[in-house]
């Protein structure tokens, strides 16, 4: 029996055997040290540098993985000179990565939904698991597919071969089918016996209490509105999104054990001290729920009225008086769903009035083309001057015309009006869409912002008061889209979470690494076209609030889902790497200016594909030399090994002998062992 040794690690007593290395012992008695190429089956090898230690009376640092530990040894794993070197190997690792730890798709979501892993499952016809993954980030689906103006759409490198996947119809399907199945929902965590309280029962409002529940907290939405729902509900058409799916989502969520109270108003039925008093921690989601002005005279005729409010109205199930010319100006997702509104209440003519071209339009441009369809007219370069009345009431719009100048702060080129030049329209109603604003009246005492609304940090979502966190189109930058607000609200939660069990910790982005792709990459990949939505014809749409989307077919969405070019890494969540990375805050860019005489280089960037059981990146490769070791030491092939010298090292062979094939097929010990992802065991070739 090996002597028993003490090494004291970070001030804690450890106790080891004779012959053991310092990061065993560290990590039987519960201390992590980072560390890349150790693995229990292997010798000690000591090349990654990462997982250095300090030794009190040792001039160098030691590697924890191949040094010996001494009985008595003091040593530190996170002392200033240890944390310095390993940022410096992390970085160099980094600066050298050519792989996407998330496709581009989860980064340009805000919520950072997994698109890649529900799109892929999708295509496997597994519906249920797509939903668990989108219901990891997002727990309204079946609703946010429908709406959601797709910003990972834009970031699809699906483009480059011809046209990004159609990523937010995918998810309502699967979303639609799963909950005609039974639904989906997670497991949920045990009671806590703590009470959090939403103000607002919106996508931000419904999102928190959906996490919060899960994490066993008992929460409680309020909302002022009749129903749960926010903006999905009176700010959406029904002809974009059918309130039975909202129903069936807000039920889900309610299903957890939340309490939704509605026709609940902060300031009327109670006051926000009481609340905040009932509950241990609060989230106020209250929304944007305020038409912004147009700024110019005859607003206060009737007949003029805000998009916002136009839009509740209708949800609402009243109908407002628009008589048969309709002006609605703005150029948003708002607008579209205003004038559309407005030809489906029988409106003759409807104009949109906005200053800028149509190139400019923030609106989805499905939108602008559906309306057009519709018989919307656009009045581009053109923006209200005076809105003129007859004994009160609305008559016409005097329209200033305008040309394009130089580019403002947000990049488009800034309308600039053309002197004496106007243009007027014959109107009944004119609609502001040009903006929304929260209204903050009831929660006196919280801090607000130079905007006026509630002032968040962009991190933690903690409000001046304690206790109580913002999220959405009432904090901070203001209204914008119902993803926006659901992915705070999540990270929201989880901070929540953490206060509510005593800690301290605001959110923290993970830090990612991006591949850089151009279009030459997928010059040899087939060009197969985006699946189209087929929808109902414009002349029978118009005259009814009916959905329009008559959404894919099975076989179309599996083709559909296909198409998706998994740039994502497969083991990113069990990569090392990464998750070395996450612990400090790197700066690899710093490196990347070095290497090359400031112009930046890498490794040999490629994947191989030819090897039947195994992929590999060598991108992602960081010659941590495992998967050359374990063939050798462990399985006593030596089929893989270390080609070249410095820079230019890569692992070979190509495995293109049919014997060779057949060892590989039936090991898989190298992509096993491998930390990084650059090895994939390609699963379908397999089962061939």
């Amino acid at each position: 029996m090996k002597t028993r040794i003490k090494v004291i690690i970070n001030g804690k007593i450890c106790t080891g055997r004779a012959g053991q290395t310092l990061l065993e012992i560290a990590q039987n008695n519960g201390i992590e040290i980072p560390n890349l190429c150790h693995n229990g089956e292997l010798k000690h090898y000591g090349g990654c540098s990462l997982c250095v230690v300090e030794a009190e009376e040792s001039p160098k640092l030691l590697r924890a993985c191949s040094t010996v530990a001494q009985d008595g040894q003091v040593i530190y794993t996170e002392s200033e000179r240890v944390v310095r070197t390993r940022k410096t190997s992390i970085e160099l690792l980094m600066s050298d990565h050519d792989g996407d730890c998330r496709g581009p798709c989860v980064l340009n979501c805000p919520a950072s939904v997994n698109a890649q892993g529900y799109v892929q499952a999708i295509a496997r016809g597994d519906d249920k698991e797509a939903v668990r993954i989108i219901k990891e980030r997002l727990p309204m689906p079946a609703c946010i597919g429908r709406v959601c103006p797709h910003p990972c759409e834009d970031g699809c490198r699906r483009q480059m071969v011809e046209e990004s996947i159609s990523i937010a119809y995918l998810k309502y399907f699967a979303a639609d089918r799963v909950i005609q199945a039974g639904g989906y929902l997670p497991p949920k965590a045990a009671a806590t016996g703590k009470r959090v309280g939403i103000i607002g029962g919106g996508p931000g409002g419904l999102t928190a209490a959906y996490y919060l529940s899960l994490k066993g907290h008992r929460v409680t939405v309020v909302d002022a509105m009749p129903q749960m729902g926010g903006m999905l509900r009176y700010g959406i058409p029904e002809y974009r999104l059918p309130k039975r799916v909202l129903d069936e989502e807000v039920a889900e969520i309610a299903s957890l054990g939340v309490e939704m109270k509605n026709n609940f108003r902060i300031g009327r039925d109670v006051t926000f001290e009481e609340f905040k008093n009932s509950y241990d921690a609060v989230v106020l989601a209250i929304g944007a729920w305020e038409s912004m002005p147009i700024g110019c005279p005859g607003e206060e005729l009737d007949g003029v009225m805000g998009g916002i409010d136009f839009l509740r109205q209708v949800a609402m199930g009243e109908k407002p008086a628009i008589g048969d010319q309709v002006a609605v100006v703005g150029g948003g997702n708002t607008a579209m769903d205003a004038c559309r509104t407005a030809v489906r209440l029988g409106a003759k003519e409807v104009y949109v009035v906005y200053r800028r071209t149509e190139a400019e339009m923030p609106a989805e441009q499905l939108e602008i083309d559906e309306a057009r369809e519709e018989g919307v007219i656009y009045k581009f370069l053109t923006n209200p001057a005076e809105i003129v009345g007859e004994n009160g009431r609305v008559k016409e719009i005097k329209l200033q015309v305008m040309e394009l100048g130089e580019p403002d702060e947000s990049g488009r080129r800034r309308p600039v009006p053309v002197e004496g030049k106007f243009e007027t329209l014959p109107v009944t109603c004119v609609i502001s869409a040009i903006g929304q604003k929260a209204n903050v009246a009831g929660f006196e005492g919280i801090e607000l912002n130079r905007k006026g609304i509630i002032s968040a940090d962009e991190t933690s979502y903690r409000t001046s008061m304690p206790g109580v966190f913002a999220v959405g189109d009432a904090t901070n930058q203001g209204a914008s889209i119902a993803i926006e607000a659901i992915g705070e609200a999540r990270r929201c939660a989880k901070v929540v979470d953490l206060y509510l069990n005593g800690v301290q910790v605001p959110y923290q982005k993970t830090y990612l690494s991006v591949k850089k792709v151009s279009p030459e990459y997928f010059a040899d990949y087939i060009k197969l076209p985006r699946a189209k939505m087929p929808t109902r014809p414009p002349e029978e749409r118009k005259h009814d609030f009916q959905e329009i989307n008559l959404g894919f077919s099975e076989a179309q969405a599996r083709a559909e889902a296909a198409r998706c070019l998994d740039c994502g890494c497969h083991d990113f969540a069990e990569c090392k790497l990464i998750r070395c990375a996450n612990l400090y805050e790197l700066q690899p860019e710093r490196i990347e200016r070095i290497k090359g005489n400031g112009k930046g280089k890498l490794h040999p960037s490629y994947k191989e594909k030819r090897l039947v059981a195994i992929e590999r990146d060598q991108g992602k490769c960081i010659l941590c030399g495992q998967c050359v070791r374990m063939c050798d030491e462990v399985v006593g092939k030596g089929i893989l090994g270390l080609v070249g010298r410095g820079f230019d090292t890569t692992i070979r062979p190509e495995f293109q002998q049919s014997d060779v094939i057949r060892e590989c097929v039936d090991c898989l010990k190298c992509a096993e062992a491998c930390p990084t992802g650059a090895l994939r065991i390609r699963e379908n070739e397999l089962e061939d």
